[in-house]
C-alpha cells in the first residue's frame, strides 16, 4: 500500500478513510468471556474481548489503511472491574494510549468520580489521596500517571460559558478534512451522582450539533461525524449473527429522536450508552435523508469498522459503509498487543490479593435478568444485603431497601462444585462504591415512588425501570393500566400487612437514588437521612453471614 503522502496517493481522485469505533468499554481490560454466535444459542460461543486483542484489531486495520482513526462513543471508564477501578481506571487510559485510541466522547460514567477526576484522566498526575494511584513503576508505564494521549470531546458539557473539553476535532486525510463532534446524553445529571456534575450544564444534543455545523463548514470540514453517548435498542437477541441488524429502526429510542432533529449536513452518527450492537440508516431533519447510525455493544466485544470515501476535488462523500465485527480471540490473523498484555498482567498481580479473597458461596448462578414483572434473583439478594446492613437500631432502622437495576452490572456466575464468590466477583456486580442512605418516607410517598418506575408519569421515565426490593416488601402492578395508576395500593404489603399512607417508614437506597437518580425524585423528599456503609461492603458482609446463598422465589413484584 502506498503512503498517503506519496505522489501516487496525491493523484488519487478520492480519499479512503477508515474509522474504527467502539463504546462503553467500562475498563474491561480482560476478556469478558462467552458471546453467542447466533441468536438462538444453538452454536458454540465465541471468546471475545480483552484490551490486548482490541489493540490487535486496531493495528490490523491501520496496516490495511494508514488513513485510520480509532474513536470511542464514551464510557471508557466507570462501572469498571476491580482490576481497573482499584486504580481509578488509570490502567484503562494507559492501555488505550498504546492501543491507538485518538478521540473519545465523554459518557455519563466519565463523571462518576467528578469533573476534577475526569480532568486528571486527560492531563495526568496522581490521585490526591489514594495510594493505589500511579502504579507506573510496577506496571511498566510512566510515573506519575501519564494521562490520556487521546482527546476527550464534550460539545454539550459546559462550566460557565466554556465546554470542559473541546467540542470537536478536525482531522485531515490527504488534504480532506473530517470533523468529529463528541458529546454525551443531556440527561447525564439524572444518572450520575449530583456531586460529580455540580456546576456543569448539559445542553440538548441535537441543538448543540446543529449549532456547530456552520462553524465546521467554515473550517472546510467535508464530512461531519458525531460521537455521542446516547443510543437505542433493538428487539433482537444480541449475538454475532445480529450485530448488524436494525430491526424496528430503534423504535422510539432517544438516539432516533436526536438523529431526526439533526441537520442534513451531519454524515455519520456513532452512538453508545445502551450496550447494544446495531447498524442502522435513520432519517435526519429532512425525512428523505438517511445517515448511518451505529453502536458496538459494550466492554470490547464488538468494534465498528467504517469505510468513508470522499472525492478529493468536490469534497462530496461518495460512500459510507459501516460493519460491526466481533473481537474474536480465535482470529488467527490478529496478533494481540504484547506490551498491553504485560501491563494488564502486572495490574492483575497487584490486585490479586484482594480480588481472590473468598467471601462466601452460591448454590447456582444469580442472574440480574428480570422476569416479566421486573424482579431478578440477583436484585433480590443485593436489596436484602442493603436491608441487612441498615436494619439494626442505630444503623438506620430500615424496614425496606430499594435498588435501581442499573447498579447491577453483571451476573454472579456459579462455576465449580463449591460456588465460591470472591471480592473481585462481588465488585464486578456492584462496582460504583455508593454509600447507603436510610431516610424516612410516608406510605403515600412509597406509593408515588412505585408509580415513578413506569413511563407516562411526570418524572418521564424513558422506559419501565423496576426497582428491586428487599424481602418482606411486595406489590402488584398492571401493565395495561393507565400511567401513574399501575400499582393497586391495596397490594403494597410490608411484612405481611398493608402500608399506611400516613405512616412513616425507614427506607434504604444508595446515594445515587437518594439524590433523585434515574428520575426517582421522590427520594429527594425523604427526611431524617442517615449515611451508611458502601453498597459493596454490604454485599460482602451479606455473603460472609448468609452463605451459601441461593436464588429467591421471585414473588416480591407481580405483574397482573
Amino acid at each position: 500500500m502506498k503512503s498517503p503522502n506519496s505522489p501516487l496517493a496525491a493523484q488519487q481522485p478520492e480519499v479512503n478513510i477508515k474509522i474504527v469505533a467502539f463504546n462503553d468499554f467500562h475498563g474491561q481490560l480482560e476478556p469478558l468471556g462467552d458471546y453467542s454466535s447466533v441468536a438462538d444459542d444453538s452454536q458454540p460461543k465465541l471468546q471475545v474481548g480483552g484490551v490486548d486483542w482490541l489493540a490487535g484489531y486496531f493495528a490490523d486495520l491501520k496496516r490495511k489503511n494508514p488513513n485510520t482513526t480509532v474513536v470511542s462513543a464514551g464510557d471508557l471508564i466507570g462501572a469498571s472491574p476491580l482490576i481497573s477501578a482499584l486504580f481509578h481506571d488509570e490502567g484503562t487510559m494507559e492501555t488505550m494510549n498504546r492501543a491507538g485510541l485518538e478521540i473519545s466522547a465523554v459518557g455519563n460514567h466519565e463523571f462518576d468520580e467528578g469533573k476534577d477526576e475526569l480532568l486528571r484522566m486527560q492531563s495526568g498526575g496522581c490521585h490526591p489521596i489514594d495510594k493505589n494511584s500511579c502504579q507506573g513503576d510496577s506496571v511498566g508505564t510512566p510515573f506519575p500517571f501519564e494521562g490520556a494521549r487521546f482527546d476527550y470531546l464534550a460539545a454539550n458539557v459546559y462550566e460557565g460559558g466554556t465546554t470542559i473539553f473541546p467540542a470537536y476535532k478536525i482531522k485531515e486525510y490527504d488534504g480532506v478534512k473530517v470533523a468529529y463532534i463528541g458529546l454525551t446524553l443531556k440527561e447525564t445529571p439524572t444518572v450520575v451522582m449530583p456531586t460529580g456534575v455540580q456546576g456543569l450544564n448539559f445542553t440538548d444534543e441535537a441543538e448543540t450539533i446543529n449549532q456547530l455545523v456552520p462553524k465546521l463548514r467554515r473550517e472546510s470540514a467535508e464530512a461531519i461525524v458525531v460521537l455521542i453517548h446516547q443510543g437505542g435498542e433493538t428487539p433482537v437477541v444480541q449475538a454475532a449473527s445480529t450485530i448488524n441488524d436494525c430491526e424496528g429502526g430503534l423504535a422510539d429510542s432517544p438516539i432516533k429522536k436526536i438523529v431526526s432533529d439533526l441537520s442534513d449536513e451531519v454524515d455519520l452518527v456513532i452512538s453508545g450508552h445502551t450496550h447494544q450492537a446495531y447498524n442502522c440508516l435513520l432519517p435526519t431533519r429532512n425525512k428523505d435523508h438517511l445517515i448511518p447510525v451505529t453502536s458496538a455493544n459494550a466492554q470490547g466485544r464488538i468494534i465498528t469498522e467504517i469505510d468513508l470515501s470522499i472525492d478529493k476535488h468536490s469534497g462530496r462523500i461518495k460512500n459510507i459503509t459501516p460493519v460491526n465485527r466481533v473481537v474474536d480471540r480465535a482470529n488467527a490473523t490478529i496478533t494481540p498487543n504484547q506490551e498491553i498484555q504485560r501491563i494488564v498482567e502486572q495490574y492483575k498481580i497487584i490486585a490479586k490479593p484482594l480480588t481472590d479473597r473468598v467471601i462466601g458461596s452460591i448454590t447456582q448462578t444469580l442472574s440480574r435478568t428480570p422476569n416479566a414483572a421486573g424482579e431478578s434473583p440477583l436484585g433480590d439478594i443485593i436489596a436484602d444485603s442493603q436491608l441487612a446492613a441498615t436494619k439494626p437500631s442505630g444503623s438506620g432502622d430500615a424496614v425496606v431497601a430499594f435498588l435501581n437495576p442499573g447498579s447491577i452490572r453483571t451476573d454472579l456466575i456459579y462455576s465449580g462444585s463449591d460456588g465460591d464468590v470472591t471480592v473481585g466477583e462481588a465488585f464486578a456486580v456492584q462496582p460504583f462504591g455508593n454509600n447507603l442512605i436510610t431516610m424516612t418516607l410516608t406510605g403515600a410517598q412509597i406509593e408515588k415512588l412505585l408509580e415513578q418506575q413506569f413511563t407516562g408519569c411526570p418524572n418521564a421515565q424513558p422506559f419501565n425501570r423496576i426497582l428491586q426490593v428487599s424481602a418482606g416488601f411486595s406489590y402488584a402492578w398492571n401493565p395495561e393500566a393507565a400511567p401513574c395508576d399501575k400499582v393497586d395500593p391495596s397490594t403494597i404489603r410490608l411484612n405481611g400487612g398493608p402500608i399506611d399512607p400516613k405512616a412513616s417508614y425507614r427506607v434504604t437506597v444508595n446515594n445515587f437514588l437518594a439524590d433523585g437518580g434515574d428520575k426517582f425524585g421522590i427520594f429527594k423528599d425523604g427526611s431524617n437521612r442517615l449515611g451508611g456503609i458502601l453498597d459493596i461492603d454490604a454485599l460482602v458482609n451479606y455473603f460472609k453471614t448468609h452463605s451459601p446463598v441461593s436464588p429467591t422465589a421471585q414473588n416480591r413484584i407481580l405483574a397482573r
